[in-house]
């Protein structure tokens, strides 16, 4: 369109690949589900297998090694890493374009919201307390802790800074675009659910995860999201990235750390679990309901039609298993503050559906998300799938396109690709992506992906054929494999030349 168009982009926390009800899921997510239904589904977008990476990724436009925002070998990186001062934010991209900036949630970015370019900004520090946190910020500037026993939860205070800032663009602003940058910390641990979404759930899972995924699968297959592609097995031996055994003992003979067989556990085990399942539910229908109150403040301003909406999640479901913060009382209900709960590997690989292993690896239940792109008068697609690759580093070229902006000359080119061809057409495009995290590592050239699990040796897979990752073809082809390995390689070598310019 001629006017330029606001951008909403909003972004889930440990979020499973099937944990919306237009992606195969039982759990009620109305609002995101009209979005995918008069809009896209990318089905084969990636972020980066972690929070932080992921986070500076979309807001930079690199890799998160190239901005020190993930570890690289003798560079000072990782997620208390400093980007270089040539890699701005989106924001600061923006500003000459004539664009507002907002930032409403969770923040897990080197710097201060709008020390780096956004102009209103609520950021809820402290993740580990949904309902009383005691770090959070208002434009830049330290706010009360909430105390206990109040009104608070985190999700709602997130869309409601997002409400009120918009009101706020609608009555001083009209006459200029924003960009907000919308980042709910659900449904990340600790599973803190309100009562009367948890009732919503409780009784949905005591069938087990193996019924459950099923089930998931099954109506991936009828909605044509990835029809005729197989589901992964499960290795029951794999568990949480990271073992607190004090933690274990703490949360009682209902946990488990591996995702057994459902009807092996004892009834205990199966009560607790299905009740984990529940909070992760509710705080997923807690996050729509919420992104329909943003929704409705859009339409009642006029700006719906021509603000491209994005939704995606960081990474791929937790299969972690711990406890911080307030630590957890065994006796408190389950969802409430004074819990500590996570979801675990049992359900994490049902949240992931179809796919193998978890948030911080690089195979795909680890780096894939759902991607819902809406924009009415942008494109005229309806309903329909885009199977192109893509990935969070193309999120700064597409919005630097559809505003007009420019980009600056004088830093590294970035990798990503523009999303605007593929809003338009569902022609296939050839594609080059790259991971590494916690020694995870994995190349993408095409359909061809490379990964390999740390310590681990390297796997094989043609992704056309097999995106589950269940047939390793590395001995069939070990000419690809070199192939790949070396590109990788280049890669980070690449990177970390970057990382270290100042």
């Amino acid at each position: 369109p001629s006017d330029r168009p606001n951008v909403l982009l909003i972004l889930a926390d440990d979020l499973g690949f099937s944990d919306l009800g237009c992606h195969g899921s039982e759990i009620a997510t109305p609002h995101l589900d009209a979005l995918a239904a008069h809009g896209l589904r990318f089905t084969q977008f990636y972020n980066t297998a972690r929070c932080w990476p992921s986070r500076a990724a979309i807001l930079t436009g690199y890799y998160a090694q190239q901005v020190r925002r993930d570890k690289l070998p003798g560079v000072a990186s990782g997620g208390r890493g400093k980007r270089p001062a040539w890699a701005k934010l989106l924001p600061e991209l923006l500003k000459s374009s004539g664009y507002r900036s907002y930032h409403s949630g969770k923040w897990h970015v080197d710097g201060m919201p709008l020390e780096s370019g956004f102009d209103r900004s609520y950021y809820l520090r402290d993740q580990g307390r949904f309902f009383n946190p005691k770090v959070h910020y208002q434009d830049d500037q330290k706010l009360p802790a909430i105390e206990p026993g109040g009104e608070f939860y985190g999700t709602i205070a997130i869309a409601g800074h997002a409400v009120r800032t918009l009101q706020e663009h609608a009555k001083d602003f009209a006459d200029q675009p924003f960009f907000h940058y919308l980042a709910f910390t659900a449904p990340h641990f600790p599973l803190h659910a309100l009562p009367e979404d948890i009732a919503r759930y409780q009784n949905r899972y005591q069938a087990g995860w193996e019924v459950i995924r099923k089930e998931r699968w099954q109506r991936m297959q009828a909605l044509g999201l990835m029809r005729g592609l197989p589901l992964s097995s499960v290795d029951p031996n794999l568990g949480p990235p990271y073992h607190f055994p004090d933690a274990m003992q703490l949360l009682g003979d209902g946990e488990i750390n591996r995702p057994l067989a459902w009807n092996s556990l004892t009834e205990t085990q199966q009560a607790f679990q299905a009740s984990k399942m529940a909070l992760h539910a509710a705080m997923i229908d807690r996050m729509d309901r919420e992104i329909g109150r943003v929704l409705d403040q859009l339409r009642v301003m006029g700006a719906f039609e021509n603000t491209l909406i994005l939704f995606l999640s960081d990474n791929g479901a937790s299969a972690e298993i711990m406890v911080r913060d307030d630590g957890h009382d065994p006796n408190a209900a389950p969802g409430s503050a004074p819990t500590y709960l996570c979801l675990g590997p049992g359900w994490s690989t049902m949240c992931n559906t179809p796919f193998r292993r978890h948030k911080t690896w690089v195979h795909e239940g680890g780096t894939a998300t759902p991607m819902i792109a809406h924009w009415p008068r942008g494109f005229a697609a309806r309903g329909e799938f885009r199977h192109q690759p893509g990935h969070v580093i193309d999120f700064v070229p597409t919005i630097l396109e559809i505003t007009g902006s420019q980009k600056l000359t004088a830093t590294p080119d970035r990798p990503g690709k523009s999303l605007v061809p593929a809003l338009t057409s569902s022609e296939m495009m050839g594609r080059q992506l790259w991971w590494c995290h916690e020694d995870h590592r994995a190349v993408r050239i095409g359909d061809w992906k490379l990964v390999a699990a740390k310590g681990d040796s390297w796997e094989l897979y043609d992704l056309k054929n097999d995106r589950a990752e269940t047939n390793d073809l590395a001995n069939e082809y070990p000419d690809k494999v070199r192939e790949l390995e070396s590109e990788w390689e280049r890669q980070w070598h690449l990177f970390r030349k970057h990382a270290m310019e100042k």
